[in-house]
């Protein structure tokens, strides 16, 4: 897959995951750009396990990346949330 297809699929998981975890409060383009993040995340801890990580622009790879995405998302919000106390 292109790099301009993972930076597409991690968009759009950014997205998706914010509105899943809302009032996450990181805002749009953070949001977004650790959907990026997120994506190569998922398809990491996706193929850790044994299972099928990012293998295209499918539907399977957009769950992959929304499920690292809301990891990334939980994690920076934990230690954002800890530097603001």
């Amino acid at each position: 897959m292109s790099i301009i297809a993972w930076i597409i699929l991690g968009l759009i998981a950014g997205w998706i995951a914010s509105k899943i975890m809302k009032g996450s409060g990181s805002g749009l383009v953070t949001n977004l750009v650790l959907g990026i993040v997120g994506a190569f995340v998922g398809g990491f801890l996706f193929n850790a396990v044994g299972g099928t990580g990012v293998t295209g622009f499918n539907i399977w790879s957009l769950i992959v990346a929304v499920i690292g995405a809301i990891v990334v998302l939980w994690i920076y919000n934990a230690v954002a949330g800890r530097r603001a106390v």
